[in-house]
């Protein structure tokens, strides 16, 4: 009704992340939260992993672990709708993103974008970020 466009966030506790759960965990959270829409609903959402350690921490899941849970997320999508749905849904990655490990994360295949926190307050770090992205 009035145009807005919902983000899913997901992701883990560091506990679940250190015992291997993070991908039985993000994976319910999927199936509570979000595949349960109709096909049509869903492709209007916005999913966007978010490492719960990662937020506020300052600390960030590497490249190579953002990638893999994007790539998961994506797969995942695919199982619950289509392979066209699963490469046309956007999945950002809203962990400490700065303008140090932005380019590095952001040139992975299955990461399409940033949510970005903090750094956004700052004006020079943010230009850096979408600056990265390019």
């Amino acid at each position: 009704k009035y145009d807005i466009t919902p983000i899913f966030c997901c992701g883990e506790l560091l506990p679940e992340r250190e015992e291997n759960k993070y991908m039985d965990v993000v994976s319910k959270q999927l199936e509570n939260g979000l595949f349960h829409l109709p096909e049509k609903e869903f492709s209007k959402v916005v999913i966007a992993y978010e490492p719960v350690w990662a937020i506020g921490t300052g600390k960030t899941a590497s490249p190579e672990q953002a990638q893999e849970m994007h790539a998961f997320i994506r797969q995942l999508v695919g199982q619950a709708y289509s392979e066209k749905v699963a490469e046309s849904v956007s999945i950002l990655y809203g962990g400490s993103v700065k303008p140090g490990n932005a380019s590095e994360i952001f040139s992975k295949p299955d990461v399409d974008g940033g949510l970005i926190g903090g750094a956004s307050l700052v004006a020079e770090d943010f230009v850096a970020i979408v600056n990265a992205f390019e």
